[in-house]
């Protein structure tokens, strides 16, 4: 349903998108900006898709604006005291599910990402050199080979240098590979089993990848480990090396390294990576840290002297310049 309606949503933009007689205010409100929900949030688009002004900001199910980088709570359903999980969600055998931000659906190529450097940190398609960017499809991977996103109020910081890679953090928060069956949506926020985790050098920095598993996914009660990946996906983990290490090489980019020989880190490792950076989270939004360009506004965190009222996140998505083309490009040819 939430599919069907982005793409329902979409054609009808297409659709009345060539006809000047729609050319009102209110109408293009509603084909530029749209809600769907997503479990207890709704993302509003702004902008047209494959453009540098594309947006995907976040609210709450009651209509107010946040950011997911660091509004949305680290664990799901958790309890939380000044915004800081208090205690493990307990299902399944002391299970901690956490809720995952999804940037990109499988088999796509668009590199979307959290803008870490922009108020309420919406969602926006990455520009390098003054063009979107693009994964190529490295054989025989086509895209992403998994829903791509990053866990929320976690941040891998540049100031610290980890004691296992040697290398400091790549100033985003920590990304997730998630493996599951379902095919998600840019914006949709999910609840995830973390697996295991793979450590991966980046241009010398530290840029960990979390392995992990949507709930709802029909395998996700079979899948508890690392170990289960490996022995019920056959060749899933090796790809996932592969995919990381060749992927900027079509840019004519070296390949990326690994520590730990490109082995992945089973799921208690994974847990204690997940508590730094989210450590390191915390000490950013309350002004401990030099967090340089981050912005680190929010709603809802307690103690931060970063965090400001509704009516002013309100604000910045009321100034965010709309795009939208109504009347299509006619080309005429001389003879």
């Amino acid at each position: 349903m939430r599919l069907l309606l982005r793409s329902s949503l979409w054609y009808t933009s297409a659709f009345l998108g060539s006809h000047t007689a729609f050319k009102s205010e209110l109408v293009t409100q509603a084909i530029t900006s749209y809600l769907i929900k997503t479990m207890h949030y709704q993302t509003e688009e702004r902008g047209r898709p494959n453009s540098s002004d594309y947006r995907i900001y976040f609210k709450t199910s009651d209509g107010k604006y946040i950011s997911p980088f660091h509004d949305i709570p680290l664990i799901a359903d958790g309890d939380q005291e000044n915004d800081v999980p208090s205690k493990k969600l307990k299902k399944n055998d002391n299970e901690v599910l956490y809720n995952m931000v999804v940037e990109v659906p499988r088999w796509s190529n668009a590199k979307m990402e959290i803008a870490t450097k922009e108020p309420l940190n919406p969602i926006k398609q990455d520009v390098k050199k003054g063009k979107l960017r693009y994964v190529a499809n490295v054989f025989p991977h086509k895209g992403y080979i998994w829903n791509y996103g990053a866990l929320p109020q976690t941040w891998e910081d540049p100031n610290h240098t980890d004691k296992d890679t040697k290398c400091c953090g790549d100033n985003d928060p920590i990304d997730v590979c998630e493996i599951g069956t379902l095919v998600c949506s840019p914006g949709q926020v999910i609840q995830v089993k973390v697996l295991g985790v793979l450590a991966m050098i980046d241009e010398g920095e530290t840029d960990w990848k979390l392995i992990a598993i949507n709930t709802d996914d029909p395998e996700a009660p079979s899948l508890n480990s690392i170990e289960d990946v490996r022995k019920s996906r056959s060749g899933h983990l090796e790809a996932t090396v592969d995919w990381f290490k060749k992927y900027k090489v079509p840019d004519g980019k070296p390949e990326n390294q690994f520590a730990f020989n490109g082995q992945f880190k089973d799921k208690d490792f994974a847990v204690e990576v997940i508590k730094s950076t989210h450590k390191h989270w915390r000490a950013l939004v309350q002004k401990q840290t030099n967090g340089g360009e981050i912005d680190c506004k929010n709603v809802s965190v307690c103690e931060s002297p970063f965090k400001f009222t509704g009516e002013d996140a309100c604000n910045v998505v009321k100034s965010v310049r709309i795009s939208i083309q109504l009347l299509d490009k006619w080309h005429f040819l001389s003879k």
